[in-house]
């Protein structure tokens, strides 16, 4: 198995059965032959566990119990994981096929890279593309001059940097992952892989749709002490369009300058 490293995807769940199904599907259908697939529930009441019990005899471990939310589901799920490579994926989010065979041959091409991450594309509820979203190799202070360079749905890291920096900080429930990858572009080096690993669902309730404030509150906690000068982020934005443009990428550029000028997408992403 050694051109397979183990992956571990872990999946919090609660009250998603809408997605649930079509998450799992996108995690088993990679067919990839090392794969340690956890789902920590936090108690659902909407047919979830159905849909979990279904696939159960693939899952290497399961749980259906009240916790303390998605934090505490997800860091439930990487004290139980032995892959040589973590990951994991919102119950109403996607991977698409070959992500997981994508990871390992990148892993294997680039035995330093403690991160790697891939792209995006913003679905609806349907599974209907509203739009791509592409990344480059992101860096700690890209990420504090511009917040989230990077996403959940297609990034894996080494099991071994949770000895260096922790599991996820369970005091947050909004921008966790923002404090997370923060933590995780300090202290390991990282690979950007310019192709579509996975999908992140925009639906009426997300966390990111309801309570956008909250967010907001907790990085002014994650940023105390450590805010750039706007001059700063602007060279950061800067560095990112130059880079696309290095890779090719006028038109998803052009697209992003377009939104920005109507007032759609707040950057050039």
């Amino acid at each position: 198995m050694s051109k397979f490293p183990r992956i571990t995807i872990v999946t919090p769940s609660f009250n998603q059965a809408v997605f649930l199904e079509r998450t799992i599907l996108s995690v088993l259908g990679q067919n990839y032959p090392n794969l340690e697939y956890i789902i920590v529930d936090g108690g659902s009441t909407d047919g979830s566990l159905d849909i979990i019990r279904k696939y159960s005899d693939k899952l290497t471990w399961w749980v259906s119990e009240p916790d303390r939310g998605q934090v505490d589901a997800i860091n439930k799920g990487f004290r139980r994981a032995t892959g040589e490579w973590v990951a994991w994926q919102n119950s109403d989010d996607l991977f698409y096929p070959g992500a997981l065979h994508d990871l390992a041959a990148t892993a294997a091409r680039r035995p330093e890279a403690g991160l790697i991450i891939g792209d995006i594309n913003l679905i609806d509820k349907y599974d209907k593309v509203l739009r791509d979203v592409r990344y480059v190799k992101p860096s700690y202070r890209a990420m504090l001059a511009e917040g989230m360079v990077m996403t959940n749905q297609a990034a894996f890291w080494r099991l071994r940097v949770h000895s260096e920096v922790g599991l996820l900080n369970d005091s947050m429930h909004f921008a966790f992952d923002y404090e997370w990858f923060l933590r995780l572009t300090l202290h390991t080096e990282i690979v950007h892989v310019p192709r579509i690993w996975g999908a992140l669902r925009l639906h009426s309730e997300t966390k990111t749709s309801t309570k956008t404030h909250m967010f907001y509150e907790e990085n002014i906690r994650i940023l105390a002490g450590r805010e750039m000068h706007g001059w700063l982020k602007w060279l950061f934005k800067l560095r990112r369009v130059v880079l696309m443009l290095r890779r090719g990428q006028l038109n998803y550029v052009l697209r992003g300058v377009y939104r920005r000028t109507r007032g759609n997408g707040g950057d050039l992403s």
